[in-house]
Order: structure tokens, then C-alpha cells, then sequence
């Protein structure tokens, strides 16, 4: 019976229409999920990987001039230069950096006889903007040892610089992070020692960073108890490419550490132009819907006769539309399948340039799913629309 209704209902049915809204809601789809897969794939490139910072920070200093060093201008930043930052749209929250106010000697041990030993200092800047593993970092001055963040830089110039020429041996990260670690503090007349441990690495932070209560804490014991104001800031964006961020650094004297500017740049127009591709993509099966739209009233216009006789029978409206919702959803399921395998394919043309810096790309999940909540959507107001076309007619039999 099924198989009589359908062959009555699809006489009408124009295949050139349909193929024309599958293709351009195939165009439309494999727009938006390559754009989208390309954004994930490509934006690691412009993001820096470090484990223990996350991405969406400008590290900020005053620049230095030769008036200013001259005039003793130390570069500290006031309580309105932090409170004009935090009110900016483009600003989350601002951390400040502190500084040890005490002598620090460190030794580090690196083989059997050989220590390195030098003059050192601490900095510290508040725990939310720090991100790696809670069990590796804090301090109790119960059970004294200091965890502390390096540069990465300073690994380099042991092992290219120091241990080249005093033939000492290199050292890899994981090493350095078992190496025996001292560290003797002294000021107000104390003098301390206290074993430390390396627990991270920086590419960005040329600076030692240890948690912040253990920097109050051996201030207040160790320190001059002259108050510090910050001469370095963290400042947490909502989108560090913005130019206005980088207009008011401007207008404000401040320096941005590394090239944090320059590669949030890139990252914010490869976000813009993604989304600009997503936009047309989106718009492209938006026509495509109304396309299909339109071809299926159009149908059902043709086919308002045959509807009507039907629902006269006594069959449902629910029996009738069955047959063109499983037409819909038969079609919008195989754009999708093409349109991802379109978009594996496109994938392919672009990601030997990605590994080329060491990139191995994102996966597809989230690309897929953007597909499946679009056709969904689509699927869904088609389903509708059917539903009440039909409905509206058994209404007016009735």
C-alpha cells in the first residue's frame, strides 16, 4: 500500500530541483566544515604551546628610554595604570608579577663534582594565571621546598654555552627536572636553606617563577619590608589580536613581551576570515534550504489533488508526509556524507604544509558535528514545513 501512495505522490516530483538544492547545499556544507576544520587545524600554528601559561595572555612592561633611565624612572606600574587596563572591553583581569626583595644563591647540581652556582632571583604572579598540575605547585613553609618555572632559554645557554665550553654534560628537560636543586635565601639577617625542584619550562617568560605565597612568605621573612610595585603585568584578553589592544599599547608606552602581538595578529585574522568563509558557507545552504522549500511546495501544489483524495480515504496526514519526509531526510543525509567526504579530501591538500611546523592537526569530531547540528536544522524546518502544508489540507477537507 505503502508503495501505491508513493508512486502517486512522486509523479510531480522534478529531479532537477532536487539535484540543484543537493548541490548547492553540498557547496554550502563543505564550505562550512572545511573552514571550520581549517581553523582548528591551523590555529596551533599561531598559538603559543606552552604547558604552564595559557594562550590568552600579553606579559606587559614600560618601555625603556635613555631619559627615563636617566631621570630614575624604574618602569613601575601605578594602581591607576592597572585600573585603567582592567576597565578596557578588551581586558579580563590583570596580574601582577612580584619580585623577591632578598639574596638568592642557587646550586645547581648537574653529575658527579659538578654544581653550577650563581646569584638568582624569583618572580611570581598570581595561581589562577598559572596552568599545570595543582599537585606540583604550592608551598607550606611546613615543608619547605620551592617549585619553581624557568625559562626555557636558560636550558639553551647551559647546554650551547656554559657546559660546551667547561665540558660539562647537557642536560634535556627531563633531566633538569630530576637535577638536585638549592636554593639559600638571606636578608634581616637570616640565612636559609631550602631544596627546590623544576617543574616547568617557558618559551616566553624570560624570568624564574615560583608560587606566589611562597614569595610573600619569604618577603616578609626575607625582605626589606619596603613595599614593591610591579614593574611587569599579566594581562589575560579576550582576543589578543584586536588592534585596539595593541593602539593602546601604543598610546601607553607599554612593550609586549616576545612576539605575542605579531602571532595574535595572525591568529585573530585567521579567526576573521574564518568566520567570514563560515558566513558565506552558512548563507549558501541557507538558499539551498529555501530552494528545497520552494520545490516542495511546489510539489505538494501539484499534488494537492491526489493529497486531498488520500486524506478522504481516511489515511493520516502523518501516513501521507511519511513518504516525502523520508525524501528529505534520505537527501539531506547523503549531502552530508559527501560534504565530509569532501571535506577529508580538501584536508588532504593542506596538511603536509601544517606538519611542515610541526603541527599534526586537529580532529574531525568538531567539524562533523557543526555538520550534523546544520543538517539537523535543516532537516527539521523541512520536516516542519511538510507537516503543516499537509495538516493545513486535511484542515480544510475537513
Amino acid at each position: 500500500m505503502n508503495n501505491i501512495i508513493w508512486k502517486l505522490l512522486r509523479q510531480h516530483i522534478s529531479k532537477g530541483q532536487l539535484i540543484g538544492f543537493a548541490i548547492a547545499n553540498l557547496i554550502g556544507l563543505t564550505i562550512v566544515l572545511l573552514a571550520v576544520q581549517f581553523y582548528r587545524d591551523v590555529r596551533p600554528v599561531f598559538n603559543d604551546e606552552e604547558s604552564f601559561i595559557r594562550k590568552d595572555y600579553l606579559i606587559i612592561t614600560r618601555a625603556v628610554t635613555g631619559a627615563g633611565a636617566m631621570m630614575g624612572n624604574n618602569g613601575e606600574f601605578t594602581e591607576a595604570d592597572i585600573s585603567d587596563l582592567e576597565g578596557q572591553p578588551w581586558c579580563r583581569q590583570v596580574g601582577e608579577f612580584l619580585n623577591s626583595d632578598f639574596a638568592i644563591d642557587a646550586r645547581l647540581g648537574v653529575g658527579s663534582g659538578h654544581a653550577m652556582r650563581s646569584q638568582f632571583f624569583f618572580e611570581a604572579i598570581p595561581d589562577e594565571f598559572i596552568d599545570i598540575d595543582p599537585a606540583e605547585w604550592g608551598f607550606s613553609p611546613s615543608k619547605p621546598e620551592v617549585p619553581v618555572i624557568i625559562s626555557r632559554d636558560y636550558l639553551s645557554l647551559y647546554n650551547f654555552g656554559f657546559a660546551a665550553t667547561q665540558g660539562m654534560p647537557r642536560i634535556s628537560e627531563g633531566q633538569a627536572e630530576m637535577i638536585p636543586l638549592d636554593f639559600t635565601l638571606s636578608g634581616n639577617g637570616l640565612r636559609d636553606n631550602m631544596p627546590g625542584r623544576i617543574v616547568g619550562f617557558s618559551n616566553r617568560l624570560n624570568t624564574v617563577i615560583v608560587p606566589q605565597e611562597f614569595m610573600e612568605w619569604a618577603n616578609e621573612r626575607y625582605g626589606t619590608g619596603i613595599p614593591q610595585r610591579p614593574q611587569r603585568l599579566i594581562v589575560e584578553v579576550n582576543s589578543p589580536g584586536d588592534v585596539k589592544i595593541e593602539q593602546y599599547m601604543n598610546d601607553h608606552h607599554y612593550e609586549v613581551a616576545g612576539d605575542k602581538m605579531s602571532s595574535s595578529k595572525a591568529n585573530y585574522f585567521l579567526t576573521v576570515i574564518s568566520g567570514i568563509v563560515i558566513a558565506v558557507g552558512i548563507i549558501i545552504s541557507l538558499l539551498s534550504f529555501f530552494v528545497l522549500m520552494l520545490s516542495i511546495y511546489l510539489l505538494l501544489q501539484k499534488n494537492t489533488q491526489k493529497i486531498q483524495d488520500l486524506l478522504l480515504l481516511g489515511y493520516s496526514p502523518n501516513q501521507v508526509s511519511k513518504h516525502y519526509i523520508l525524501l528529505v531526510v534520505g537527501l539531506n543525509a547523503a549531502v552530508l556524507v559527501f560534504a565530509i567526504i569532501l571535506m577529508l579530501l580538501g584536508r588532504l591538500t593542506y596538511m603536509d604544509m601544517i606538519r611542515a611546523f610541526g603541527v599534526g592537526g586537529s580532529g574531525i569530531g568538531v567539524a562533523i558535528l557543526v555538520g550534523l547540528i546544520i543538517m539537523g536544522a535543516i532537516t527539521a524546518g523541512n520536516i516542519h514545513a511538510i507537516r503543516q502544508k499537509i495538516a493545513s489540507l486535511w484542515l480544510h477537507e475537513k
